[in-house]
């Protein structure tokens, strides 16, 4: 029999025979086919309902993936859209930082259950993340470019020989050099001890502004000894230093003979040699002004303080840029976070990044800062009972009712979860990740007297190890409660039903069942029982 005669739509035909091969695609996408899983007859009709799930065409699909360089294979193409984000979402964490709003946003269509959303993500949204995240990283590449050129322009200032290995350095080392060096005086000396005795952002303002005034000082000081001498080569040397230190702002080493031409000549001289990054500078553009005007004092006054003035608004504009960047996709991360309702440590992070300094907020977006921000702990929410392997048990999930901030860290780390978009790529899911075991995740096992066992495992990338590692979330009861007592639960699609993440008397088992009947009742009343609903609590281990 043929089971399609009754679909004449030729889009529809397609989508159910993508269906059949969905589990085969999706373990293509994560590099291994499970056994059994091409000739699975037994998939239920979930299954290809799920796969049958496409929006969206060849073309916009195979765009889609060049953002991420994922290989757009024919079983690639062939998955539902939600399990085509899920593949982007993927490669996009593979590539850390680069593609951290691509990321974002993936997390975010992931977590709707809306084909719509699904859609929206493949055609346009991934490329307006990507067009995000381009910006921010010329923003950062040419942030870093600046930082190194900003050492050279120390250098030249001070008068310090200019190598590989000093421009190499980092920033607190590269000022140790500079204080150590013969050339630096008194000023710049103490101006580098008081700049390490800060953070990082002090370090940056010593290299970008603070050395240079610092030197500045230095000069003064130097001619305000030659002065009560000679002060006719006082105003001489006077001179000479403005113009060399306005030379270093262009990276320009001045000959003898520049030196020595006129101030409107002198900056024409400037512009004529600068770089051509700088054009469109403030530095530059100012430049240009001054030449434009036919009065000396204009001229003088740019050498003087002008260029020094444009060259920090350049510097305030590129750490503004960055900033504006960063922060636009720390709030995406917040969204996300609040949308999926399982995170509340990362929003927590991101309204603290926020509410603070440009630093906290580039801090907060690093890679090894977004994983370790996922953690959460999870208890029991009727008595505060924490969830946590045991070791001893062979990686069983048991209940602790003693652990504290100030029990062992290895303890807390055990009660301790990653919780990252599901394993399984489904929808409103998620998979619980150890955080002593990298790499092992929360999943249901063997059948036992109060259901099937939860424990820990390693993830195997089969087909079926990343469903039983896989756990759907939705609000559970008490919704007049502050959210910080409302619970949640956690389910498992399968074959018989629904499996929940229940809480027994000292174990944590995947029941049919939503709720566990607790030992000491009355004969005659009420059985007490304890209900398959969680609380997702500060992680024990930060």
């Amino acid at each position: 029999m043929n089971t399609t005669r009754g679909f004449t739509s030729p889009r529809l035909r397609a989508a159910v025979t993508r269906g059949l091969v969905t589990a085969t695609a999706l373990a293509a996408v994560s590099g291994a086919v499970a056994p059994g899983a091409v000739a699975d007859t037994n998939a239920g009709p979930d299954v290809v309902a799920h796969a049958a799930g496409i929006g969206t065409t060849d073309t916009q699909r195979v765009e889609a993936a060049a953002v991420v360089r994922l290989d757009p294979t024919a079983d690639v193409l062939l998955l539902s859209d939600y399990d085509f984000i899920h593949a982007l979402w993927q490669k996009a964490s593979d590539a850390g930082e680069s593609l951290d709003s691509v990321r974002t946003a993936a997390e975010q269509a992931l977590a709707s259950a809306t084909a719509e959303d699904h859609v929206a993500y493949i055609v346009t949204g991934i490329h307006e993340a990507y067009r995000l995240d381009q910006q921010r990283e010329r923003d950062k590449a040419e942030a870093e470019r600046a930082a190194r050129l900003a050492k050279s322009q120390v250098l030249l200032t001070i008068g310090i020989p200019s190598t590989p290995e000093l421009l190499a350095l980092t920033d607190d080392n590269f000022i140790r050099a500079v204080a150590r060096h013969e050339a630096s005086g008194p000023e710049v000396r103490a101006a580098a001890l008081e700049a390490l005795l800060g953070e990082p952002g002090d370090w940056r303002e010593f290299i970008v502004n603070g050395a240079r005034e610092a030197h500045k000082r230095d000069v003064a000081r130097e001619l305000e000894e030659l002065e009560e001498k000679n002060r006719q080569e006082a105003e001489r040397q006077k001179e000479l230093a403005a113009r060399k230190s306005t030379a270093a702002l262009f990276r320009i080493t001045p000959s003898e003979a520049m030196l020595a031409l006129s101030d409107d000549n002198f900056i024409r001289e400037l512009l004529r040699l600068a770089p051509a990054d700088l054009q469109g500078t403030e530095l530059y553009n100012e430049a240009q002004r001054a030449t434009l005007s036919s009065d000396p004092a204009v001229w003088k006054a740019y050498i003087h303080t002008g260029a020094d003035a444009a060259y920090k608004r350049d510097d305030e504009n590129r750490r503004k840029k960055l900033a504006e960047a960063n922060r636009k996709l720390a709030l995406q991360i917040q969204a996300a976070a609040e949308n999926g309702g399982v995170n509340p440590n990362l929003v927590a992070a991101a309204k603290k990044a926020l509410a603070g300094s440009d630093d906290d907020v580039a801090i907060f977006l690093k890679a090894d800062t977004q994983y370790r921000l996922k953690r959460q702990s999870l208890t029991v929410r009727d008595d505060g009972g924490y969830a946590r392997q045991s070791s001893a048990s062979g990686g069983k999930v048991v209940l602790n009712d003693t652990l504290k901030s100030s029990s062992a860290l290895a303890d807390r780390e055990d009660a301790t979860w990653v919780i990252v978009p599901s394993l399984a790529s489904q929808p409103g899911c998620y998979s619980f990740e150890s955080v002593r075991k990298p790499g092992y995740y929360l999943k249901s096992g063997k059948a036992e007297k109060n259901g099937l066992r939860v424990e820990i495992a390693a993830d195997d990338r089969s087909s079926a190890f990343r469903k039983s590692a896989t756990w759907c979330s939705q609000p559970a009861s008490g919704p007049l409660l502050p959210p910080s007592l409302r619970g949640v639960s956690f389910n498992q699609a399968a074959s018989s039903g629904v499996n929940w993440l229940a809480p027994t008397t000292t174990e944590v088992y995947a029941r049919s069942e939503r709720w566990f009947p607790l030992p000491g009742g009355v004969p005659g009343e009420a059985q007490p029982v304890r209900l398959a609903e969680w609380r997702i609590t500060a992680p024990l281990a930060p």
